[in-house]
């Protein structure tokens, strides 16, 4: 097992690139659901304004 986590010597590249792979792949679903709350936001009060006037 712990010759797994050593990666023949190559650990730090390997666990660094898995790291920054999931970062990217959670910023690729959260930054769209953020956008998109934001979006659906902005319509909700310009569709009120529009009700007002």
């Amino acid at each position: 097992m712990s010759e797994f986590f050593h990666m023949g010597g190559y650990a730090f590249y390997v666990w660094t690139s898995y790291a920054i792979s999931a970062v990217v792949l959670a910023a690729n679903v959260a930054l769209p659901l953020m956008r998109r709350g934001r979006l659906l936001a902005d319509l909700r009060r310009r569709a009120s304004v529009r009700r007002r006037a």
